[in-house]
Order: C-alpha cells, then sequence, then structure tokens
C-alpha cells in the first residue's frame, strides 16, 4: 500500500483563492471523502446506546464536557459493557457505516480493538473474523468500503502489542488495513513498539499511530522515525515546528485530524484556534476526522462544514483534505480511482 508522492502531496494541499462559484458554497454531503480517524466504539449512536443500556441494565454516563484525557478514557471504557453482547456490536456496525453512507463518506477506516470482545467470541482471531464480516456484510448493504485498524494500546505490554500486530497482519489481505497506537502519549513512548509495526509494515499495512495530541513534536518525529508512520492520527502539534512541517510536506505523510476532539479534550484552546488551515497551507497533507462523534459530538461531514465555517477554508482546501482521505488510506485501488475523479467533478461543478 503507498500513499501519492510528495510531489502530487504539496501539489492536492496548495492554496488556491476562492473561485466564483464558491458564491454558492457547494454541496460537503456529496464531496466523496474517508473517514480514517474513527474509533469503532465510539461511532455508536446516542439513541442506539441508551437502548442497549436499557436493554442490558446498565448506565452509561455522558459527561458534556473532559477535564483530562483520563476521564475520556474511562468514559470510553463504560461504553465497552454493553458492546459485550455481540448483537450490540453488530448493530453499531450497521449503523455507523449507514451514518458514514448519510455523510458522503466512500470509505471508512475503523479504529478496531478485537481484544475487547475475547470474552464474547472466545479469542482474539473469532473476534477479528466476527468484526470483518460484520463490516463487509453492512459495507455492502451501505455502499461504502470498510478497512479496519487494528489499535495497539500503548499502556499495554510489548508482547500484548506483538500478538496484535500478527492478528492483523494475518488478515491483511482480507479487510485489516493498517496498524494503530492509541491511549495517552505521555509517558508512553511509540518506541517501546517498534516490532509489532516492524511485523505490520512486512505485512503491507499502513502504520498509522496516535502522534502529536497530548504530546509535541518529538513524538511526531518518534513515529515517523522508529514506526514508519505512513499516517498520524492527530498530529496537530507539528506546527509548533517548522522544519518538521517542512518534513510532514515533503514525504506526503498525512495526519489524521480531528478538530472537536482536539477543543474538547483541552489539546486546542479554542476551534478558531486549531491550526488545520495552517497545516494545509504549509503543504502538509491532512485528512479530516470525528473521532469519537459519541463522545465529541459532531460526525465527520459536521467537521467539514465547521472547517469551511469557522476555520475559513476554500472548497480547493476542502477538496484537498478530501483527496488525501482517500488517498493516504487503505482502501482499494478501484476505490481510490473512483473517488478521486468525483472528488474533482465536485471541484469542477
Amino acid at each position: 500500500m503507498t500513499t501519492t508522492s510528495p510531489a502530487d502531496a504539496t501539489r492536492a494541499s496548495s492554496v488556491t483563492s476562492p473561485s466564483p462559484a464558491d458564491a454558492v458554497a457547494r454541496d460537503l454531503r456529496a464531496l466523496p471523502k474517508g473517514h480514517l480517524h474513527l474509533h469503532m466504539e465510539a461511532a455508536i449512536r446516542p439513541d442506539s446506546l441508551a437502548d442497549m443500556a436499557a436493554g442490558s441494565g446498565v448506565v452509561v454516563p455522558m459527561p458534556t464536557s473532559f477535564g483530562d484525557f483520563s476521564e475520556f478514557s474511562a468514559t470510553y471504557q463504560g461504553m465497552l459493557v454493553v458492546l459485550a453482547e455481540s448483537a450490540n456490536l453488530f448493530r453499531l456496525i450497521d449503523e455507523a457505516i449507514e451514518d458514514c453512507a448519510d455523510e458522503g463518506v466512500a470509505y471508512v477506516e475503523f479504529g478496531a480493538s478485537p481484544q475487547f470482545y475475547v470474552a464474547t467470541f472466545g479469542s482474539l482471531d473469532a473476534s477479528l473474523r466476527a468484526m470483518l464480516a460484520a463490516c463487509a456484510e453492512s459495507g455492502e448493504r451501505w455502499g461504502v468500503e470498510v478497512g479496519l485498524m487494528i489499535t495497539v494500546d500503548r499502556t499495554e505490554s510489548v508482547e500484548a502489542a506483538n500478538e496484535l500486530a500478527h492478528l492483523a497482519a494475518a488478515y491483511a489481505d482480507r479487510g485489516v488495513v493498517s496498524l494503530g497506537l492509541a491511549n495517552d502519549e505521555r509517558g508512553n513512548p511509540a518506541a517501546r513498539y517498534e516490532e509489532a509495526f516492524r511485523i505490520a509494515k512486512h505485512a503491507g499495512l499502513l502504520s498509522t499511530p496516535h502522534a502529536g495530541e497530548l504530546a509535541g513534536p518529538d513524538q511526531i518525529e518518534e513515529a515517523l522515525d522508529v514506526l514508519g508512520a505512513d499516517r498520524v492520527l492527530h498530529g496537530v502539534t507539528a506546527v509548533r515546528s517548522e522544519p518538521l512541517m517542512a518534513r510532514l510536506a515533503a514525504e506526503g505523510v498525512c495526519l489524521d485530524v480531528c478538530l472537536t476532539s482536539n477543543v474538547l479534550l483541552s489539546v486546542i484552546p479554542t476551534i478558531e484556534d486549531h491550526p488545520l488551515k495552517r497545516l494545509v497551507e504549509a503543504g502538509v497533507r491532512c485528512s479530516i476526522n470525528a473521532d469519537d462523534p459519541i463522545l465529541f459530538g459532531p460526525g465527520v461531514l459536521a467537521e467539514y462544514e465547521l472547517a469551511r465555517t469557522t476555520l475559513g477554508l476554500s472548497d480547493e482546501q476542502l477538496a484537498a483534505c478530501a483527496l488525501s482521505s482517500i488517498e493516504c488510506s487503505g482502501a482499494s485501488p478501484e476505490l481510490k480511482a473512483r473517488a478521486v475523479a468525483e472528488i474533482a467533478a465536485w471541484l469542477a461543478a
């Protein structure tokens, strides 16, 4: 799996003055896009979560703000209780893919954690097979291509990470497209998981770790140098380093940016302060994503709208982000070719 060349990346992300056609805003729902930073469990609909919780006889509190990342993490873990029932998990997958279709998503790359469901399905392998089957069925139903990013928890052991990497590698040609690394960066350096990402890269999977969210540019550099990152989830603290931004632009590494998440987790003070536009103007490839809609609110379409109305991204810049979300993804060559043509048609309309 490859991304486009650095030259193409710089060209695609270049700033173009808004055309007269922008006076009537193009429909962002009609813009084909990839959703590359979406944790599967957090894609659940609020009403569905309430329904599932009532049926399971549990209470899942949903705070309206997060004082710290650890509070967010604890809330996320609480949602797993209702998803331990396989029917609820399959419902979540189907509804999340339906929502993707409604928002103009051509391809979604779910952050997936089969380790959460071992008690439900009996083993890591069985959990992953069940998730892949459900994604394939629902993807066909709603017309959305689905790939899975198997997610390593950077607070867990190296042995657990390597086990997940071997599992991901075994399904590299059967729906698994990337290996991710999530949870709090602080005190949990990416370099510990070098072997896991070596296993994944050797199998042809994309390296897609979280970095540069709660920690600084040094963690992004470590993700690039040690993990061979093809994309970096978040990566917004790259704006603190001009040389790093230049490197990201030159190498065509995509940042999977999440606007609202960054504000609610106190990564960025306000939406108006978000560096997405500065990154795009520096030639850095960026995709726009929702991260955890059940917790933060907006879906990916609303995040695109926010980038347009609050950050002032032009339609050319929004199309460049959509292009990055397709070309830098684990989508099939056929989907990429079709979506790239449709993005060009959207911009030409």
